[in-house]
């Protein structure tokens, strides 16, 4: 059977929470950086407890103002350790709600710039494998953080995502450019069972990537996104496809 990981970013104040954790089988949680504090940690530790959904962090730029989508000009022991703080935070508070953190998920500014930048992202993903050489990356498919990920043997989760789009060489299009996201329901729905049967994505300008990715990301901070997730499970497993969190790959040491 077809095994697909459903995941969403969630602790950003946008009142979805809850409702997202009765669909997806993943929540990547915002650790204080570009958005939410120790009390929704909590909460969502505790609520993903209780249903089963698997628990992630998901750091970012500390610049809540900005919600973490600028790339911040700083030095480089200055960012790691704001990341080195914010796992610190969620992982005494996961330890607290007895329910351990399964990866790591980078937000925003800070995921697409370690997409493209291979020495960057190693930076940042040896500092996470100082802190638990355990814990998985969930990254971006086809990217340098894959690459990064596996030269400093941390177990991977490939990740695609339902509603952005994607250029021909399978980064995802800045959201400053028209149809960086897509707001068309049934579209999603297509792109997600076409990634989950056939393992395709088709860019921005028609190229069809071939993509490994078994975790689609839901965005929580978009208009309808309850309503969009609980489309898109119904669809998958209308096709026959299995919602759950996957192995991660085992690091290759």
């Amino acid at each position: 059977m077809t095994v697909i990981d459903l995941n969403a970013d969630l602790g950003e104040g946008m009142g979805t929470d809850d409702d997202l954790l009765a669909i997806v089988s993943s929540a990547s949680i915002a650790c204080g950086g570009h958005a939410g504090d120790a009390a929704t940690i909590r909460h969502i530790l505790t609520v993903c407890k209780a249903r089963g959904v698997r628990a992630g962090a998901h750091p970012g730029y500390a610049d809540p103002k900005r919600f973490g989508r600028f790339r911040l000009v700083m030095p480089l022991d200055q960012l790691l350790s704001q990341i080195r703080s914010q796992l610190l935070l969620v992982r005494f508070i996961a330890d607290e709600v007895e329910l351990p953190l399964s990866y790591v998920k980078l937000h925003g500014a800070l995921a697409n710039q370690t997409a493209e930048e291979l020495a960057f992202a190693v930076g940042i993903f040896a500092t996470i494998q100082a802190m638990d050489p355990h814990v998985a990356i969930l990254a971006l498919d086809n990217s340098q953080q894959v690459r990064a990920a596996k030269a400093v043997g941390l177990p991977l989760i490939r990740e695609a995502y339902a509603d952005r789009a994607y250029t021909a060489e399978g980064l995802l299009v800045p959201r400053s450019q028209d149809g960086a996201v897509i707001h068309d329901v049934d579209a999603v729905i297509e792109r997600c069972i076409r990634l989950a049967l056939k393992g395709e994505i088709v860019a921005i300008d028609g190229t069809v990537l071939q993509s490994s990715a078994r975790s689609i990301c839901l965005h929580g901070d978009t208009p309808g996104a309850v309503d969009l997730a609980r489309e898109v499970r119904d669809a998958l497993e209308g096709e026959g496809v299995e919602i759950r969190p996957v192995e991660p790959e085992t690091a290759d040491i």
